[in-house]
């Protein structure tokens, strides 16, 4: 088991969910040791509800096999990789350009199955596996004799170490890719701002004829870019849409309709170049081929918006806001009276997020030709602070996440939250006439939480575990839709016909721009959000009484049966449904989809073992809401990179060499990627062997009006279930002693098990505090500094949006 950001870009990842390691493979942890005689005494107090009730856990292992590098440890690797003997010609990432050598990432690199569990198993006898760290490195430098610029992935151990660590060692990590070698044009980029020198040289000459002060970098911009992706093919050319949106709130919302296509191949930016322009359908080869239109009078031009307010576009409420009728009064606050408790069971060993596509469709460069892996940007160092009160409860338990950039050591406050919650439905309920039969189980779940946020994209990503060991892995998301301009027949020249890759959110009337100036301002067309799919990647271990396991296929077939005690009022046949199941051997016929009218299951089940009904155990794997796979098939976009898409899950055979579905460069490798998911698939029996299960969550997103400024979470919303199938003799709830029973006679009577919620008073909520994040530059390190310096560090910007932090839209 793993974190949400377990195979992601930066040790950040380690950040979002690291309590889900030290809950899933620790397994004995626990926090259910209750003291009913604290419990009673307080139950009728009226005073401070308390903060703990249980006594102290330890885990059963001293060593947290999974956990990040520490900050000290990054600066360790970070010195002893610069150091003179590396002979690795490395540059400061503050100091670097793309011709240099930097490096990109450290991380820490996870230990194989076998170790973890070897040391898991007894960890007083057993030493623990030898650490190692994930290094990435940019070598722009390299010589074209050589092979020219490229990127390597190493691995960097034993752990610890010191500058002048001899027994370190320095290898090529290439034995969980497809191919050997990283194109330096799929790079993700290092500086934010890697694209903003060329984009303000190629836009200056057309800055006297727009209404646009400044185009990059500076607070006086009018204009936000961002590119379009992936980048390349196969990476022997780097390319992308540069499109162009208003600097205001909801800027993705405000598109200028105008597109540039450029090349940025390479390390030399003098050879970077423009290869087209769009605007109002119009295409033109040069910038001097655009002025020259419109000083001659033959440009197009878009009609522009009358109204000049930009607020509806922004989370500010609106001024003339309807009643909501009690709405100034305060609405329910979760309140746990006994701290966190839990107990969770071994069988899931990992369970971490791989990737996430979003393939577009739409009506101008930008929207028609981009399907983004969010992996590229780096989702750990995107992880956000979370909004007590909003985001977790005001009294869940709030942890950081240290993260490593290029350029820095950063530390996010409040990055990852855990706090139990009642559901507020029962595990389980009956009212019956019979003593034994009337009563509830409580529903309560724990709960992990942490959100990145890619440009526009809020994913918020957590896991839940209930007492009756289900596993419920939701993914939540909230956004700023993204618009394009529905223009059809402005250019008279050649008509475009409406498209059905988009809905229309409102019309605006509209009026010519100013003859004088070219307005890059809203156009006057319907504002209309784009049609999409998001389609998230899981991978899951499940260990079912062991690694020994089995792929299950049941599902319900109907049949027709004559029995002799049928009579003549109703024929002497019946036509009824029965289960059918089926093992599934071959890794190749376990790319699956949930079978029509959801009639069936998967399961990981262990032929070698049952329970006292003489059944096999196992786990049943089940969608949640929106069970959705990728639509289109067969886009040169995503041919080959994000093939798990396909599928609402997969199963194969476990094996280190296959850590995850895909990597940091496959969004700009669709042709030739690094990782390649059906590669995994090669006809290996998988009958009682170790499995991993590959699950699928998202949404096909339709626009509408109500997306508008943002999308909605309880709609953006996709999920998936672990839950025992036959794995134990009963429910495993009934044991809970939060839950009631009650009797008919004599008179009603209720028993709660001495668990009755104490009479007490919760802490006033602070008022909010921004933490915002701490950070330190890696050329001026002091051990342990990224503890204590202060707020005064800008906000580092990741994703696909923004002033073009990375190169990539928004959706």
């Amino acid at each position: 088991m793993s974190t949400w950001l377990r195979s992601l870009r930066r040790p950040s990842r380690a950040a979002a969910l690291l309590l889900l390691v030290l809950i899933a493979v620790y397994r004995s942890w626990t926090w259910s040791a209750q003291i009913p005689a604290i419990w009673n005494t307080i139950a009728g107090d009226h005073g401070s509800c308390p903060r703990l009730l249980h006594a102290p856990a330890d885990p059963p292992a001293s060593i947290n096999l999974w956990a990040s590098l520490t900050a000290d440890e990054v600066m360790d690797i970070h010195d002893w990789l610069f150091h003179p003997s590396r002979d690795l010609n490395l540059t400061a990432g503050a100091k670097a350009s793309l011709s240099d050598n930097v490096v990109f990432q450290i991380e820490a690199y996870r230990p194989s199955k076998s170790a973890a569990l070897r040391y898991l198993s007894s960890p007083s006898t057993n030493d623990p596996p030898p650490r190692y760290a994930r290094v990435t490195i940019h070598r722009g430098a390299r010589e074209t004799e050589s092979g020219g610029p490229v990127i390597m992935d190493y691995l960097v151990g034993p752990l610890p170490l010191r500058p002048d660590s001899e027994e370190v060692t320095l290898r090529p990590l290439t034995e969980i890719y497809h191919r050997d070698d990283v194109p330096f044009n799929a790079r993700s980029s290092i500086s934010p701002s890697e694209l903003a020198p060329f984009l303000s040289r190629i836009m200056a000459p057309m800055s006297s004829v727009t209404q646009a002060r400044t185009f990059l970098n500076d607070r006086n911009d009018t204009l936000l870019a961002a590119g379009s992706g992936p980048l390349s093919f196969d990476g022997s050319f780097r390319r992308t849409w540069i499109s162009w949106r208003r600097k205001v709130a909801g800027s993705w919302l405000h598109p200028v309709g105008f597109y540039v296509y450029i090349d940025c191949s390479g390390t030399d930016e003098n050879q970077w170049k423009v290869l087209k322009l769009v605007y109002n359908h119009q295409i033109f080869s040069t910038v001097e081929d655009f002025l020259q239109a419109y000083h001659n009078k033959t440009l197009v031009r878009l009609r522009i918006e009358n109204n000049t307010d930009t607020s509806w576009s922004s989370r500010h409420r609106p001024k003339h806001s309807y009643s909501r009728g009690l709405d100034y009064v305060p609405g329910p606050r979760q309140v746990s009276s006994s701290g966190l408790r839990f107990n969770v069971d071994e069988e899931l060993q990992y369970l971490s997020p791989q990737e996430a596509i979003s393939q577009y469709a739409g009506n101008d460069p930008m929207q028609a030709s981009t399907a983004w892996l969010d992996r590229s940007f780096g989702m750990g160092l995107s992880v956000r602070g979370l909004l007590p009160g909003y985001d977790c409860p005001y009294e869940a338990v709030y942890l950081p996440a240290v993260m490593h950039t290029a350029t820095a050591v950063i530390r996010r406050e409040r990055a990852i939250c855990i706090f139990e919650q009642d559901t507020g439905r029962p595990i389980t309920r009956h009212t019956g006439p019979i003593d034994g039969e009337h009563g509830a189980v409580r529903g309560y779940v724990l709960t992990i939480r942490t959100i990145s946020t890619v440009a526009n994209y809020d994913y918020r990503e957590y896991s839940q575990f209930a007492a009756s060991t289900m596993y419920f892995t939701p993914t939540v998301q909230s956004k700023f839709v993204c618009r394009h301009r529905d223009i059809f027949k402005e250019h008279t020249g050649s008509p475009h016909k409406p498209t059905t890759a988009h809905a229309s959110v409102n019309k605006a009337v509209g009026r010519h721009s100013n003859p004088a100036l070219l307005d890059l301002a809203d156009a006057a067309y319907p504002l209309v959000g784009s049609l999409h799919d998001h389609v998230i990647n899981f991978k899951v271990d499940l260990d079912v009484a062991g690694t020994a396991n089995s792929l299950r296929y049941t599902r319900t077939v109907q049949e027709e049966l004559t029995q002799p005690w049928f009579d003549d009022d109703w024929g002497q046949t019946v036509v009824q449904q029965k289960l059918v199941h089926q093992y599934i051997d071959n890794e190749n016929d376990a790319l699956l989809r949930y079978p029509t009218n959801l009639r069936g299951e998967y399961a990981f089940v262990n032929q070698d073992k049952t329970n006292s009904w003489g059944v096999v155990r196992g786990y049943a794997i089940r969608p949640g809401q929106s069970p959705i796979y990728n639509t289109v098939v067969g886009s040169k976009r995503l041919l080959k990179n994000a093939n798990w898409a396909r599928y609402n899950l997969a199963v194969s055979l476990r094996k280190d060499t296959e850590p995850s579905s895909s990597s940091v460069w496959n969004l700009n490798l669709p042709g030739n990627p690094m990782v390649d998911f059906h590669k995994f698939f090669d006809g290996e029996n998988i009958t009682q062997q170790d499995l991993v299960a590959w699950i699928n969550v998202g949404m096909h997103h339709i626009p509408q009006a109500e997306d508008s400024p943002n999308t909605r979470t309880n709609v953006a919303f996709s999920s998936f279930f672990l839950t025992p199938l036959n794995y134990f003799d009963a429910d495993v709830s009934i044991d809970s002693a939060n839950a009631v029973l009650l009797s008919s006679s004599p008179n009603y009577t209720a028993e709660e098990y001495g668990t009755v919620q104490p009479a007490c008073m919760p802490d006033r909520p602070q008022r909010y505090e921004h933490l915002g994040l701490k950070g330190h530059p890696l050329e001026d390190w002091e051990p342990d500094e990224v503890e204590d310096i202060g707020r005064n560090v800008v906000e580092p910007q990741s994703g696909h949006g923004g002033e073009l932090k990375r190169a990539r839209s928004a959706g």
